[in-house]
């Protein structure tokens, strides 16, 4: 099974890249992030019309995920529990019922800047829930993807200039220390596990010529539980994706599970 994250930053507008890459990657699942629109205008015919299973948790003009998947889906939540008042839509989770059913959950984590200060106080927020959401699944014992753009920078390595995010709230050490609580809970970071080290990124700023300096930064994520990370065959970044037409500024990274 063959599990994708992708910040797509806008569907109606990457809707020809989406398709194209679906066809060219072949992936099972795909968990998107930044759809930019409500569940009512996502372009739900043209993905449906291909075979894939679809749910979405949208929101006009900002935020928004969705699931895509070749097998079904079961027990969909859209939400993350832990705070009735939180609007934004950042959380979507289902399980995909193939040979042995996976569940996964795509997120779209806070941005948190400008920090200190109440949208950074909110990301941290959201960290704790997630946390606490994370420890009811592994309590499953199911295997368990917990995948999307975390708007977190784990390591130094993880940066082409580090030295440029020391402020950012992306790479603050509390930050980085809320992405870690998550992972000790018996989590595996899947791409780290196979040890690529340095200069692998799965975004790149728009501006200031960073793609063609490579100038990015790796903050898409796929978190495995025990069960998921005993099936893990393979994990990449489709960087590629990037050089394509009208390309989202982040690009798909995926991981293969023997299930």
């Amino acid at each position: 099974m063959k599990i994708a994250t992708y910040n797509i930053n806008g569907i109606k507008a990457r809707i020809e890249a989406l398709l194209a890459w679906l066809e060219a990657a072949s992936p099972d699942v795909v968990l998107l992030q930044e759809i930019k629109s409500v569940d009512e205008t996502f372009p739900r015919a043209v993905v449906e019309d291909r075979g894939w299973h679809l749910e979405t948790h949208g929101q006009k003009g900002f935020n928004g995920v969705a699931i895509l998947s070749r097998l079904p889906l079961e027990d969909v939540v859209r939400g993350l529990p832990g705070d009735a008042e939180d609007v934004q839509a950042r959380w979507i989770e289902a399980t995909v019922v193939g040979q042995r059913a996976v569940r996964v959950c795509g997120l779209y984590l806070p941005n948190g800047n400008p920090a200190p200060g109440p949208k950074y106080d909110y990301k941290l927020a959201w960290m704790a829930r997630m946390k606490q959401r994370a420890a009811e699944l592994l309590e499953t014992e199911d295997p368990v993807v917990l995948a999307g753009d975390y708007n977190v920078i784990p390591q130094a390595e993880d940066a082409a200039r580090p030295e440029a995010w020391v402020t950012d709230a992306l790479f603050l050490p509390e930050s980085r220390a809320a992405f870690r609580r998550i992972l000790n809970l018996g989590y595996t970071e899947a791409f780290r596990a196979r040890s690529f080290g340095p200069g692998h990124y799965s975004f790149w700023d728009y501006q200031a010529g960073a793609w063609e300096k490579n100038n990015g930064i790796r903050i898409d994520h796929l978190l495995l539980s025990p069960q998921a990370a005993d099936l893990m065959t393979d994990v990449r970044i489709d960087r590629e994706v990037r050089a394509g037409e009208k390309p989202s500024d982040h690009v798909p990274v995926w991981v293969e599970l023997a299930a």
